[in-house]
């Protein structure tokens, strides 16, 4: 009798930590925002929405695409601040995603971050894939310093930006130093308390505490766990900056690489926050979503939709019961308060 007391305790309180919801870490955020995460919560281990990457020079390109092959819109629009060299095309992505918003679309955006050791245009090879020495890292982390400065100087660019959503009542799935335990991006592979997860905590209290954008949910997208020489990336548990500061958990996964144990890994790190698909170059398997139920999104990015996916593959995602489109995240979301 006592066993069986014992284990109706455990599926209890096992139930109890699959149903908790957390408050967005942002205490003072918009009732989108917290309308979003709602739908995450609420959708999580039962459903997954749809997401296409765009180019943020071609602002539609690959969700007219998915349109194309399905007859049905992505979910989720996406796009990034990156610099493709002297012009900054960030006041065409706000255009476009108060644009998207209006029609009921979710919206997530990031950005490859030029080097900030460097001036623009930032080449994205040797730039952006380029790589900071330990002292400079230090001087980057270190407020007052020259580095720092400009450092600041360039994520205020952007935070302007996500202000103008902000002012047009956009909610942002906001998923900046993506990849970060991955050995390509200046930013990557720097562990531990003064690693990226520093770096992502005072852009997290730049952005929050000093210029209030409380309408962004921090999405922490690491890359798919792999031990490729020189192309490796690490386990997940070294970069997060814990769960006061990230709302959503991903992984970036290409070449079919949904690896059970990494899945579950990130699962761990999370304890009950939503987890995301936020890259895939080839889309998941119904098999593999059967077995990885847990996904909230998946987001293709750009081109792969064309290059490593056939069209049936991307017909068969879009239709299974459980992947909700444009249409019906739009319609869940009007449902929820």
């Amino acid at each position: 009798m006592r066993k069986c007391f014992a284990i109706i305790f455990i599926l209890f309180i096992n139930s109890g930590l699959k149903a908790q919801k957390f408050s967005p870490v942002n205490q003072n955020a918009t009732p989108g925002v917290k309308k979003v995460l709602n739908l995450l919560y609420e959708i999580k281990g039962r459903y997954i929405l749809s997401g296409q990457q765009n180019y943020n020079s071609d602002r539609n390109l690959f969700s007219d695409s998915a349109k194309s092959i399905t007859g049905k819109y992505p979910a989720i629009w996406g796009s990034d601040f990156i610099n493709w060299g002297d012009k900054d095309l960030g006041p065409q992505i706000v255009e476009e995603a108060i644009k998207k918003s209006k029609e009921g679309y979710l919206i997530t955006l990031m950005w490859h971050e030029g080097k900030p050791t460097d001036e623009p245009p930032y080449d994205f090879e040797k730039n952006v894939k380029g790589k900071m020495t330990d002292a400079e890292w230090v001087e980057l982390i270190t407020p007052g310093t020259t580095l720092n400065k400009k450092w600041l100087g360039q994520i205020d660019v952007v935070a302007g930006y996500l202000k103008q959503l902000s002012d047009a009542g956009v909610t942002v799935l906001w998923r900046p130093y993506h990849e970060m335990n991955g050995v390509w991006f200046w930013w990557g592979n720097r562990k531990g308390d003064n690693g990226i997860s520093k770096l992502w905590k005072m852009m997290y209290d730049r952005y929050t505490n000093y210029f209030h954008l409380n309408n962004l949910l921090w999405v922490w997208g690491a890359n798919g766990l792999r031990d490729i020489p020189y192309d490796e990336a690490y386990d997940y548990k070294d970069f997060y900056p814990g769960a006061n500061y990230v709302d959503i958990l991903g992984a970036d996964i290409y070449h079919f690489d949904y690896e059970q144990k990494d899945y579950n890994e990130l699962l761990k790190l999370a304890n009950g926050k939503p987890i995301a698909l936020t890259e895939t170059g080839e889309l998941p398997k119904p098999e593999i979503l059967k077995v990885q139920p847990e996904w909230t999104w998946f987001m293709v990015w750009t081109s792969w939709l064309w290059t490593d996916n056939t069209h049936d593959r991307v017909k068969e995602i879009y239709n299974l019961p459980q992947t909700l489109n444009h249409d019906e995240v739009s319609a869940k979301l009007d449902s929820i308060k």
